[in-house]
């Protein structure tokens, strides 16, 4: 009883919530400094990240190619699912598990452990190899730990997806660069790279920042540099790529509703 008064105290709220910031994004879309932002669509992922990936992969004319997801969750809202719904493969990695049977599929590596500087070559490795790829497309990152010193990891050993997503410190604005230490286990403190941070680090392995997420503004998106040419409208400065933050996300509910069975049906063979 207190749970449904609850539910029809806070659905209604909610619901005001969604349509400002679904009014919003419209808004920001229309003119954004950026013009990749106009793409922003919102299918499986937290904020508008799924229209800006499908415009990276046809631009560079990826039709099945391989994810790499650190941070996929329980597998119904994530940055790699619309791209597992283009018959890609690919691996999943996240401490929390999967809510379907990711083994009937042999389009999806999944592992359930938690990932450190230690032990991501390894899970790369194994990964690809249980998919049967040697290459990634995508490479996605949302582990609230030590995102930035995995990916230096996974930079600084020659992996090179073509493009890369990652979750930022979006407080913190260009030019201010901050790194955090290490998270050696789950029970530290979040504390995400800004920017900044990425961008330099970026910039050293041949990759270039084109955008950034327009609700949250907290994912940001790196290149290959061999393919700025595919994205010529881009601006150049990092301070007009950055979003300026708004810190309430959609409700769950506003999400499109993935279920197992829809899963299931997506990594179908």
């Amino acid at each position: 009883m207190l749970k449904k008064l609850i539910k029809s105290f806070l659905d209604p709220i909610r619901a005001i919530n969604d349509l400002l910031l679904n009014n919003e994004l419209k808004r920001f879309i229309v003119n954004p400094k950026n013009p990749l932002n106009k793409f922003g669509k919102r299918c499986y992922s937290q904020c508008d990240e799924d229209g800006i990936t499908l415009e990276i992969v046809r631009r560079l004319n990826i039709k099945k190619g391989v994810f790499f997801e650190f941070g996929c969750d329980n597998g119904t809202q994530n940055n790699t699912l619309i791209l597992a719904a283009l018959k890609w493969k690919g691996v999943w990695i996240d401490a929390i598990k999967l809510i379907f049977d990711h083994t009937r599929s042999n389009r999806l590596a999944y592992f359930n452990t938690f990932v450190t500087t230690s032990n991501v070559l390894e899970i790369i490795e194994k990964g690809l190899g249980e998919i049967g790829e040697k290459n990634i497309d995508c490479l996605s990152i949302d582990l609230d730990g030590s995102d930035y010193h995995i990916v230096e990891k996974i930079l600084d050993n020659k992996i090179n997806p073509s493009f890369f997503i990652v979750e930022i410190d979006q407080a913190i604005p260009p030019p201010v660069e901050i790194i955090p230490p290490k998270k050696n286990n789950p029970k530290q403190e979040m504390v995400m790279a800004s920017l900044s941070a990425y961008n330099n680090l970026f910039i050293k392995h041949g990759y270039t920042l084109i955008c950034c997420s327009s609700v949250m503004g907290h994912n940001a998106f790196f290149i290959q540099n061999k393919f700025l040419d595919k994205f010529p409208e881009v601006p150049k400065k990092v301070e007009d790529i950055y979003i300026t933050p708004n810190f309430t996300p959609f409700s769950p509910g506003y999400s499109r509703k993935i279920n197992k069975s829809i899963l299931e049906k997506i990594f179908e063979n």
